[in-house]
């Protein structure tokens, strides 16, 4: 049986790879026994299921304990959302890709968000050395946030974009998470133009699967969507309990990402 790393690599070069982000063992598993054919975290879910705010503030101890947590019940491989590695220090992203790879990931998602490409090279550059001496293909997944983010007016976007997905392909990126990007052109010329397989990221709008791999695209993310509709959904049934004593299923919505990350706020002391 191949290695959960080499498995993992092989399914960006089998058609599109659906990846229903969890936030739990329990998550995980469910996934798993639907089919999926590897499990992805949600960094938010992840962050909000321990009370904490998306947005690189979850501890690594619970980062590692999760991850193991998914890894002990899972059989596919599982890949971590690490959103910026934590810190702009390349050596403390450095411990973090060590325990994510102790704890039994094969993958990882580690983003640029507003910092400069230059920094995120050299976090990348920190996770292959770690993998290397683990001895693990660890696939890293590079989120470039140009569209996501709004960084740049949107005729400059594209080509902003491009331009970063080729740093991140000569630094040793394996995939590239053109994260907000949803036009068809736009889409398509991201396919043509990178060397490395595209992932986008689930939005209300964009083309069906079908289409999506049709134009090139070699993954798709849920994102942080199922856990935004998860929490909404408990909201609901906890309001109606706690004011009438039964479970209304009827009004269930998802809570926004802005919600959510605004309930998990530290409380003032």
């Amino acid at each position: 049986m191949a290695a959960l790393d080499t498995v993992f690599h092989d399914l960006h070069r089998q058609g599109l790879l659906m990846l229903a982000n969890v936030g739990d063992a329990g998550g995980a598993r469910l996934v798993e026994r639907l089919g999926s054919k590897a499990v992805a975290t949600s960094s938010a879910a992840m962050a909000w299921n321990h009370g904490y705010q998306d947005g690189n503030k979850l501890p690594l101890e619970l980062l590692r304990s999760t991850i193991a947590s998914m890894t002990r019940v899972l059989s596919v491989p599982l890949t971590v959302d690490i959103e910026g590695g934590y810190s702009d220090d390349p050596a403390q992203v450095a411990n973090v890709i060590d325990a994510v790879i102790a704890a039994g990931a094969v993958g990882v998602n580690i983003e640029d968000g507003v910092g400069s490409p230059d920094l995120l090279i050299r976090k990348v550059d920190a996770a292959r050395k770690v993998a290397e001496r683990h001895g693990v293909n660890l696939f890293v997944n590079v989120r470039c946030d140009v569209y996501l983010k709004n960084l740049l007016p949107a005729e400059q976007r594209l080509e902003e974009l491009l331009k970063r997905a080729a740093q991140y392909a000569n630094a040793g990126a394996d995939g590239l998470f053109a994260a907000g990007v949803v036009e068809p052109h736009e889409i398509a010329a991201v396919c043509r133009e990178s060397r490395l397989p595209v992932n986008l990221l689930w939005r209300a709008g964009l083309a069906a699967p079908d289409e999506l791999q049709r134009l090139g695209v070699r993954r798709l993310s849920a994102g942080s969507a199922i856990a935004e509709f998860l929490y909404g959904a408990m909201g609901g049934l906890a309001r109606s309990f706690l004011e009438h004593g039964h479970l209304d299923t009827q009004a269930l919505k998802a809570h926004t990402y802005g919600e959510l990350n605004s309930l998990m706020a530290p409380r003032a002391e």
